[in-house]
């Protein structure tokens, strides 16, 4: 776990990889969460036997799935000390260059691309690259957007 000193220890890392998250197995059941939260019940993801029929041979998580994971597989990486509170912002860019098949292990590494001053902190930009276990492309590549608010 890294911890960071505030955001002048980010703005330092600007261009570095923050870490890379332990491998979590993806469940049919996780997926079914999902479905059931968001209401894509799309079979793709949910059907596990119409799923075995297609190329990818099972169900896959949706590509929203695996962009949630970011926050669980962030807080296993680091954190940010002496700074108030921090939010959500959003997402620059985000495609999902391969998919995650249930039954999978996935990791994330993050690594600071920018941090800009904005009233009251700072707007962190963050790459966060998604990859399976033994696979050859990333399952998700997002450059998401954070805003820290110092203490």
């Amino acid at each position: 776990m890294l911890t960071l000193n505030g955001i002048d220890d980010l703005r330092s890392r600007v261009g570095q990889e923050l870490g890379v998250s332990d491998w979590l197995e993806v469940t049919q059941a996780d997926i079914d969460l999902f479905a059931e939260a968001t209401g894509d019940h799309q079979w793709i993801h949910v059907d596990p036997e119409r799923a075995a029929q297609t190329p990818f041979g099972g169900t896959i998580a949706h590509g929203y799935f695996t962009l949630s994971l970011a926050p669980r597989l962030s807080y296993e990486m680091y954190t940010v000390e002496n700074v108030a509170f921090g939010l959500n912002y959003g997402a620059n860019r985000v495609r999902f260059p391969a998919p995650l098949k249930v039954g999978s292990k996935v990791r994330m590494r993050v690594e600071v691309t920018d941090v800009e001053d904005v009233p009251g902190g700072v707007q962190l930009t963050t790459t966060c690259t998604f990859e399976v276990e033994g696979g050859e492309k990333p399952v998700c590549v997002a450059e998401t957007l954070s805003r820290l608010y110092a203490g």
